[in-house]
């Protein structure tokens, strides 16, 4: 039998058992990969979107295999919503003990093409809600010697035409995880980010490019590995926000298939 790229055969583990773990996106894509990983490693999940549908489906899921999870619909957009998230996760479990920031969009254009509508939205979804969650769970973290582990991208490490929305809001996630991180440097609380490369989702499915780009400009952009699978990445966050990673903190950790390699 063939396995599927990315769903590779792991033993039995119990690395999240008694915790709960609070993530985003958790409709889709990553999101839904990792809140099925860390379910399945013992967890009790509380998985935010606004893909109610979505959160329904990675529910059942998550169901089959015998785990925990609690959907959330939340427009992360909203610092309301995102502290009354995480009171509810905290008052449903008595403990956040992980915060996965995974939810994001993307979209290409020229600059000039660039509506302030746009520019809000991108920075709403993956910066405004990473920081108002986090600003909410930290709390509950500090508490519980937790860790919040951050979604950031290849583009927040190098500059790319045609995204400068995008790597402008990855690149702010990408300091955002190390000033957190140095602010609770002499705490228990760990605070890591990983940036992934091209990833076989949605987003990236229905990501659109302008018809008169220069893709010679793009094509440095993309691996000759290929696309990673969202069961890839949700290995890396899971690992990132485990006791195995203990030592790890305010670090940036690339699974980009060697994009910003050289």
């Amino acid at each position: 039998m063939t396995a599927t790229p990315g769903a590779q055969e792991r033993p039995n583990s119990s690395r999240f058992v008694d915790k709960t773990v609070v993530l985003t996106g958790a409709a889709s894509g990553i999101g839904r990969a990792s809140a099925v990983l860390f379910a399945g490693e013992g967890a009790k999940v509380v998985g935010l979107d606004i893909d109610a549908d979505g959160l329904a489906q990675t529910g059942n899921t998550i169901a089959a295999g015998g785990g925990e999870f609690t959907a959330l619909t939340v427009d992360i957009t909203s610092r309301d919503a995102c502290h009354a998230a995480i009171a509810e996760a905290a008052k449903m479990y008595g403990s956040v003990d992980v915060l996965a920031n995974i939810a994001g969009i993307a979209r290409s254009e020229h600059i000039v093409d660039v509506t302030e509508e746009q520019w809000r939205l991108m920075f709403g979804v993956n910066v405004d809600g990473m920081f108002w969650l986090s600003q909410a769970a930290i709390p509950h973290l500090l508490e519980s010697s937790g860790n919040i582990v951050n979604i950031a991208s290849n583009a927040g490490l190098m500059g790319q035409a045609y995204t400068v929305n995008y790597c402008a809001t990855k690149g702010a996630v990408i300091n955002l995880t190390k000033a957190m991180a140095m602010e609770f440097v002499k705490t228990s609380l760990r605070i890591n980010a990983v940036a992934p490369g091209g990833t076989d989702t949605s987003l990236v499915a229905n990501f659109a490019i302008p018809p008169d780009v220069d893709f010679e400009l793009m094509g440095r952009y993309t691996s000759a590995r290929g696309f990673s699978q969202p069961e890839d990445l949700a290995n890396v966050i899971a690992f990132v926000a485990s006791d195995d990673a203990r030592a790890i903190h305010g670090a940036i950790v690339s699974a980009d298939n060697g994009i910003t390699s050289g």
